[in-house]
């Protein structure tokens, strides 16, 4: 589907057809809405949440068609999770997600085979994928014994794995990995980065043997901008401001934080802060703003002084929303994201590992 505009005067005809599709459809269709998301689409989810809640949400929603405001990979783990005779429809299907771009399963597959000719002991390395990922890298974790994670449970995840080897290959948020390794105690010499663009990682033999958690090259590029001089500003402008982060910002800001976790964690934690709290956070920016609305009773401002959007989230809009529902009003399904058997089966085995793992 092309993208869609929308304007002030016609929001109120759009949320009109959008709520007639909706009432028409009932019980037959859900909408799960990401955190990410604009309020002009949040505000018709019947869920919202992040990765992880939204993959719970749609292993146990009844719905025959589940309509998934968020990107692919998102979709694809719904599709993954939910029932055959269910179908699962992104409104756009170009919201992908830059960070899963930056891991493939053929270079996966590639370090995979250097690792293992490198150590004696490869069967001790066990893969872990994040959330942030095609349908294929979940599988190739399935396959070869290892486990999706998401930023709310990803320790479980690490500590999981080390319970069934003494390496970790992490993949692609190097921050994520890197952060949740270093508060587990590892030090950092013993978490290498794989660089795909160089032989052999650019890693030498000594330093594979000697690491415990092998980190791929990738970031979430919205993430990735928050900086630790953005932390010490705020702290010289506000002495009693707290500084919240999502664990897949860089190292040197999660250090500066007073608070660390997931999307969900962020948000629990601002709802249980006092009034007259003052809060600067590092996550994106519709989130940050959705918080700043719904609490006016505390300071919430952005870490970053420049707005940091998820393009591709926003690549879903209203109207996208509304195209999707009315074709399924019509008799039509359109947009549904399959995922084809084995690669279905394989990783439907890794993230049913990732969902019984606490958070």
């Amino acid at each position: 589907m092309a993208q869609h505009k929308t304007t002030p005067i016609a929001d109120a005809t759009l949320r009109e057809r959008i709520r007639q599709a909706r009432a028409t459809l009932g019980d037959q269709a859900v909408i799960l809405g990401h955190h990410y998301q604009g309020d002009l689409v949040v505000e018709f989810a019947d869920f919202r949440g992040d990765s992880y809640g939204l993959c719970q949400n749609a292993a146990n929603v009844a719905a025959k068609y589940i309509i998934f405001a968020g990107v692919h990979f998102m979709a694809e783990s719904a599709a993954i999770l939910c029932r055959p005779d269910q179908s699962v429809i992104l409104p756009n299907m170009d919201a992908g997600c830059v960070m899963a771009d930056m891991a493939r399963l053929k270079p996966v597959q590639t370090a995979w085979d250097t690792l293992h000719a490198v150590l004696d002991d490869a069967a001790n390395i066990v893969p872990i994928t994040y959330i942030n990922s095609t349908a294929d890298l979940k599988a190739f974790v399935g396959k070869n014994g290892g486990v999706v994670c998401t930023s709310s449970n990803a320790r479980g995840a690490l500590e999981w794995a080390f319970e069934r080897g003494e390496r970790v290959f992490f993949f692609p948020d190097q921050h994520l990995g890197r952060n949740t390794g270093k508060a587990m105690g590892i030090p950092l010499e013993q978490i290498v980065l794989w660089n795909p663009h160089e032989p052999q990682g650019g890693l030498t033999d000594s330093a594979i043997r000697n690491a415990r958690i092998i980190l791929w090259y990738g970031y979430c590029p919205i993430h990735f901008r928050f900086r630790p001089e953005q932390v010490d500003w705020w702290r010289e402008k506000q002495p009693d401001i707290n500084i919240l982060v999502h664990p897949e910002c860089p190292m040197e800001v999660v250090d500066k934080a007073d608070y660390v976790g997931s999307t969900g964690y962020i948000i629990k934690t601002v709802e249980a802060a006092p009034p007259g709290s003052k809060w600067a956070i590092g996550t994106e920016f519709h989130l940050v703003n959705r918080l700043k609305s719904q609490y006016p009773d505390k300071m919430i401002e952005s870490l970053s002084p420049t707005p940091q959007k998820c393009i591709n989230m926003q690549k879903i809009t209203p109207l996208h929303l509304r195209d999707v529902l009315e074709a399924l009003v019509a008799g039509r399904v359109v947009n549904q994201v399959t995922v084809p058997g084995e690669v279905g089966k394989y990783a439907k085995l890794a993230l049913d590992r990732m969902l019984a793992i606490p958070k």
